[in-house]
């Protein structure tokens, strides 16, 4: 690196990046950071054209990996088939089963590393939409070469099916709607649609427009979502709660998401915490309304079931544009 200097270096190493492969950051986990070194200067993954590479193009993936029972919460082997060809992610409780235990399609995945969350180095979380609600499946691979090599074919499979899909869309357009991280994770207290309920403490993830909250940050499906518009179309956050807000309530640095239907209370440990969640959804506020989001947004609780697929999701809605509608999504105590 020395005798190159950074341009000269990156030229070399960093020739023949796939569009969909993901480039880590300062801010990303060990394994992924680790496993971009590696690709570059160890195993020269990116110096040559079109070189046959674990993730790339064309191929199906595979392979094993350990994933939390869903009512246990056991990690147990499990065989995963990751097929381009039929746009689909499966895996299957029994390495000889004929039928998988669950197909996704791909245009419906999201998957982040979550090492903290899952108590792993190479903890993976996939999450995708099943019968209208957030499903979450947790993995990880001994190797930490293994599973972002997953982690970069599920990227490589989802580009190159919205490229069929959408074939008037740039790369970079394509690769803005691949694999996200969440835009905030942690611990919140809330209470019911009447404001007179106990305050409760859940764990919450903000997904851009999707705000979800679980028992547990390792429960399989959100116990309720809300949908977070933007400022224009009646959405805001304020600091605090609203004044007279009964219930009991063990934190005290209070904030309140205002749609257009109804107020969501809740409250924080810490002011740090706090202004951090004020933060995350002012972002989200702050930014206009994409025709898919409205699209999204359109369905009332009444049409749900029959506009959804079997599939869990819209089959006229965009790729990543969750049908998810504020109506529905009712925060249950």
């Amino acid at each position: 690196l020395a005798k190159h200097g950074n341009a000269v270096t990156k030229a070399i190493y960093e020739a023949h990046i796939p569009i969909y492969y993901y480039q880590p950051t300062y801010n990303d986990c060990q394994v992924l950071r680790e496993q971009w070194i590696r690709a570059k200067y160890e195993r020269r993954e990116f110096t040559e054209p079109g070189k046959q590479l674990p993730y790339s193009d064309g191929k199906s993936r595979e392979g094993i990996l350990w994933k939390r029972g869903r009512d246990n919460g056991q990690f147990l082997p499990r065989k995963f088939l990751l097929s381009e060809r039929e746009g689909c992610l499966k895996y299957f409780t029994k390495q000889d089963a004929k039928e998988p235990k669950i197909n996704i399609k791909i245009d419906v995945i999201n998957a982040t590393f979550q090492p903290v969350k899952i108590g792993n180095p190479n903890g993976l979380q996939i999450t995708y939409l099943k019968d209208n609600k957030t499903r979450n499946i947790f993995v990880y691979h001994e190797s930490g070469k293994e599973v972002v090599d997953w982690f970069n074919a599920i990227r490589s499979v989802q580009f190159h099916y919205l490229k069929v899909a959408f074939p008037i869309a740039s790369d970079n357009e394509v690769k803005n709607r691949l694999t996200r991280n969440f835009l905030k994770e942690g611990y919140m207290e809330k209470t019911g649609p009447k404001q007179r309920e106990a305050f409760k403490k859940r764990w919450f993830t903000l997904d851009h427009r999707r705000l979800m909250y679980f028992k547990d940050p390792l429960d399989a499906f959100a116990k309720g979502e809300v949908f977070v518009g933007s400022r224009e179309n009646g959405y805001s956050v304020q600091k605090g709660l609203p004044s007279g807000t009964q219930g009991n309530f063990s934190w005290h640095y209070g904030l309140t998401i205002v749609t257009p239907d109804r107020e969501y209370l809740f409250t924080c440990e810490t002011e740090t915490d706090q202004l951090d969640w004020i933060a995350a959804f002012t972002s989200v506020i702050n930014q206009a309304m994409t025709p898919q989001e409205f699209a999204s947004k359109c369905l009332d609780a009444a049409s749900l079931p029959s506009c959804h697929s079997s599939l869990g999701y819209c089959p006229n809605a965009p790729p990543f544009s969750f049908t998810t509608v504020e109506a529905y999504f009712k925060f249950k105590s």
